[in-house]
């Protein structure tokens, strides 16, 4: 059986310092217009993408107490479109998209989720938040690619969040472990 060929994507340097060299690594930015065009150019140049996986790292929130360490989430919501609204004209927002097997939601928004009453409504519907999981998972699968998703938590979606700069080193070490164990794993 082949290893199947990676494409590790990360909003930040920070969030990726730990990616293992050998793996190839975009860094396309912070929010969903920067994570999308960053996965699409990187995919558009590749010639073969036949076997290949985008695998997204990055820090989330927890939009709920008891949530720590890393998650890889099963489902991705496109949380600060107006779903309903595109519906009503006609069109399928896709808000909502299956990425893995797991029940761990993720929220994806532009939204820097620091405010106890969007974490309240967020904590609803989802897990945990970001504002590139989406994004990247909706620009793989207009390549046809699988996507996976893998968020460590860094901070609970609240007046925490402010502190992200300081968390960000224990994420990114996480995220790299995982990184090196998945590539054991198939090795």
């Amino acid at each position: 059986m082949s290893r199947q060929r990676l494409l590790v994507v990360a909003a930040t340097a920070a969030e990726a310092a730990y990616v293992p060299p050998d793996l190839p690594l975009v860094i396309t930015g912070l929010g969903k217009t920067a994570a999308a065009a960053g996965t699409a150019r990187a995919l558009a140049q590749m010639v073969d993408l036949s076997d290949l996986t985008v695998v997204n790292v990055g820090t989330a929130g927890a939009l709920r107490d008891d949530l720590s360490g890393l998650f890889e989430p099963g489902v991705v919501l496109n949380h600060d479109i107006s779903a309903a609204a595109v519906r009503a004209l006609g069109y399928d927002p896709q808000e909502c998209l299956v990425v893995g097997a797991g029940e761990m939601v993720l929220a994806t928004g532009d939204v820097f989720v620091n405010d106890p009453v969007v974490r309240a409504d967020l904590a609803r519907r989802a897990h945990l938040v970001d504002m590139e999981g989406y994004a990247v998972a909706w620009t793989a699968a207009q390549f046809g690619v699988p996507a996976r998703l893998v968020k460590h938590v860094s901070d609970n979606a609240d007046s925490s969040a402010n502190d992200w700069p300081a968390m960000v080193e224990a994420s990114a070490r996480e995220l790299g472990r995982w990184l090196d164990q998945l590539l054991r794993d198939e090795g």
